[in-house]
């Protein structure tokens, strides 16, 4: 069992070389309803300008846009429309619209995730991810619920299912230092 408050679980620097970032659910709507949401949004906004920058892949999904919002404003300022899905599943793979973007990005072998609610839309996208054999590094600190607990548990379940815990201080040192100019 991981202790989520021991970083001495976290892996080292991320090579970003080969890996996209996914932005899942930071939305308008829902970011107020959690007290995490603005430091979260600004990690968010530190992985986006660093994997920009790198010229590497990001993908955001938008969890029934109708109801919670479009992407919060700091964060779709920095995305093209074609790098934003709209989803009603949880889990973003069951979506079509994801299923084409990770084909048109074939070549990403791994990809780090950050977002909202961690234990319902980030853990079931990450855990069909981790079913199709693809990587996946969670941003921890870049994640959030209404509830630490949730968020503790949700953590738990995507380690013991194969998903590797970082930092987005972790992420910035490594790859994307240089890009972000943090190294």
């Amino acid at each position: 069992m991981v202790n989520v408050s021991d970083t001495t679980g976290l892996q080292p620097p991320v090579d970003c070389n080969d890996a996209g970032l996914l932005l899942v659910d930071l939305q308008e709507r829902l970011a107020p309803a959690i007290a995490e949401s603005p430091a979260v949004v600004a990690r968010c906004q530190r992985l986006l300008q660093g994997f920009k920058a790198a010229g590497r892949p990001v993908l955001a999904t938008e969890q029934y846009s109708k109801g919670l919002g479009p992407t919060v404003a700091p964060l779709r300022s920095g995305l093209a429309p074609e790098e934003i899905i709209e989803k009603t599943a949880f889990g973003a793979p069951r979506e079509a619209a994801f299923e084409a973007a990770l084909q048109r990005h074939a070549g990403v072998t791994a990809w780090l995730v950050a977002g909202m609610e961690a234990h319902v839309c980030v853990l079931q996208t990450v855990l069909c991810l981790r079913a199709r054999r693809i990587k996946v590094t969670l941003v921890s600190d870049a994640v959030a619920s209404r509830e630490p607990l949730n968020k503790a548990l949700a953590l738990r379940r995507m380690a013991a299912g194969g998903v590797t815990l970082t930092s987005s201080a972790l992420v910035l040192a490594g790859g994307l230092g240089q890009a972000v100019g943090t190294a």
